[in-house]
C-alpha cells in the first residue's frame, strides 16, 4: 500500500475545501435544522462527477474506487459538511448496481443517478430484526414469474427524496432454507410504486437527510427488478455493507478534524490570564494533541480498509475496525473542542456542540460498537461466538 496520494487523489481530498467556499458549514446547518435535503450542494457534487465516483465511465461515472470515495467524503467532512446520502446512495446503491446489476439495470439507473437526476436509498433495517438480518421478515412472494413484496423497513435514510430503493427481502422463508443465509434477494423498488407507503421518523439530530419507515403492501416486482440471483443475495449483500462502514469512518475522521481545527483557532486567540493565549497551556494542548492523534490513526485505518476493498480482499476486518476507531476518535475530538471553548462551545454562534449529536449517532449507526467488537472478537481473533 502506497501512503503517498497521487496528484488526482490529492485533488479529490481537497475538493471539499473548494466546494465549501460556496456550500459551507452554515449552509449545511441551515439544511440540517430544517431537515431539508441540500439539493444545490448535491447537484454541484453530481455536476463535478463525484456522485458517480464508483460507477464505471461507460455508465456516466468516474470509474474510481473506494479509496477515492473515502478521500472525497473525508474532504467534505473536513469542512463540516457530511452527506449521508452519498454513503447509502452513491456508494452502497450505485456501487452495488454497478458491480452486481444486469446490463439493462446499469443502463437504466446509473447514468441519471450519476447526473443527480435521480437518487437511491438502501432499505435493510427492520423494526423486529435490527442488526440481526437473518430475521428479516419482508417477503417477496412468487406470483408466476413476478413477486409481491410485503413487509416493513425502518430508519431508511433519505427515503422521501429517493426515486428508487435497493430493498433486501426474503424470497424463501427462513424455515425452508438449507442454510440460514439462503433465501435473500435484492430488488430495485420504485419509490412511487403502488402499495408502498412512507412514514416520517422524527429524530433529535440535526441532519439534512430524514429518516423514514417504509411499508410494502403487495408491491409488484418483476425479474427486471432483481439485482443478482434469486435466493443468493446474502453474500453480495454483506459485501455492500463494508463500504458503509468505511465511509462512516471517513465522515467521523473529517468531522473530528473540523472540530479540532476550530478549537485550535479559538485557543490561539482566547486569553484569560496573564494576557497569554489559553492554547499555550498544556491542559488544553495535550487533549487536543491526543485527539488529533486518534483521528489520524483512525484515518489511516479507514484508508487501509478502502485500499483493501479496492484490491478485492475481504475487507470486513478493516472496515469494522475503521468504523470503530473513527467513531470513537470523532466523539473524542468534538468533546475536546467543546471543552476548549468553555461556555462558548455550547452556543449556536460558535457551532461546535452542533457537531456532537451527528458523530455520536455514528457510534451507534449503521452498526453499533458492541456488534463491531463481537465481529472482531469472533472473525478476527477467533474467539467463540458470543451471541
Amino acid at each position: 500500500m502506497d501512503f503517498d496520494l497521487t496528484q488526482e487523489q490529492r485533488q479529490i481530498l481537497e475538493y471539499g475545501d473548494l466546494v465549501a467556499q460556496k456550500f459551507d458549514r452554515k449552509y449545511w446547518m441551515d439544511c440540517a435544522d430544517k431537515h431539508v435535503f441540500p439539493e444545490a450542494l448535491y447537484q454541484q457534487v453530481a455536476d463535478d462527477g463525484f456522485v458517480g465516483t464508483m460507477v464505471p465511465e461507460e455508465y456516466g461515472g468516474a470509474g474510481q474506487g473506494m479509496v477515492e470515495m473515502h478521500l472525497f467524503l473525508e474532504g467534505l467532512s473536513n469542512n463540516g459538511i457530511p452527506l449521508l446520502n452519498l454513503v447509502v446512495g452513491a456508494a452502497m446503491s450505485l456501487g452495488f448496481i454497478a458491480k452486481y446489476g444486469s446490463e439493462a439495470q446499469k443502463q437504466r439507473y446509473l447514468p441519471d443517478a450519476c447526473k443527480g437526476k435521480t437518487r437511491f436509498c438502501f432499505a435493510i433495517t427492520e423494526p423486529d430484526a435490527g442488526t440481526n438480518t437473518i430475521r428479516t421478515a419482508t417477503m417477496a412472494t412468487r406470483r408466476g414469474n413476478r413477486f409481491a413484496l410485503n413487509g416493513q423497513k425502518t430508519f431508511i435514510t433519505d427515503a422521501d427524496g429517493a426515486d428508487h430503493a435497493l430493498v433486501v427481502a426474503r424470497t424463501t422463508p427462513h424455515g425452508e432454507t438449507a442454510k440460514k443465509t439462503d433465501g435473500f434477494t435484492l430488488f430495485v423498488v420504485d419509490m412511487k410504486a403502488k402499495g408502498l407507503q412512507k412514514q416520517y421518523i422524527p429524530v433529535s439530530i440535526p441532519a439534512p437527510e430524514t429518516q423514514w419507515q417504509l411499508f410494502f403492501d403487495d408491491v409488484d416486482l418483476g425479474p427486471e427488478d432483481i439485482v443478482g440471483e434469486i435466493d443468493k443475495g446474502f453474500g453480495i449483500l454483506f459485501k455492500s455493507l463494508n463500504p458503509e462502514r468505511i465511509l462512516v469512518g471517513s465522515i467521523c475522521c473529517g468531522l473530528g478534524r473540523y472540530a479540532l481545527n476550530r478549537a485550535v483557532d479559538y485557543v490561539k486567540e482566547r486569553k484569560v490570564f496573564n494576557n497569554v493565549p489559553i492554547g499555550a497551556y498544556q491542559g488544553l494542548q495535550h487533549p487536543l494533541a491526543s485527539a488529533r492523534t486518534d483521528v489520524e490513526m483512525a484515518s489511516l485505518m479507514t484508508l487501509k480498509a478502502a485500499w483493501f476493498f479496492d484490491e478485492g480482499g475481504e475487507a470486513g476486518e478493516f472496515a469494522n475496525m475503521a468504523k470503530l476507531a473513527a467513531a470513537d476518535a470523532g466523539i473524542k475530538a468534538v468533546d475536546t473542542a467543546v471543552q476548549c471553548h468553555g461556555g462558548n462551545g455550547f452556543t449556536r454562534e460558535y457551532g461546535i456542540f452542533d457537531i456532537y449529536p451527528f458523530v455520536r449517532l455514528l457510534k451507534t449507526a449503521p452498526l453499533n460498537r458492541e456488534m463491531i467488537l463481537n465481529y472482531i472478537g469472533e472473525h478476527v481473533m477467533g474467539l467463540p461466538r458470543s451471541y
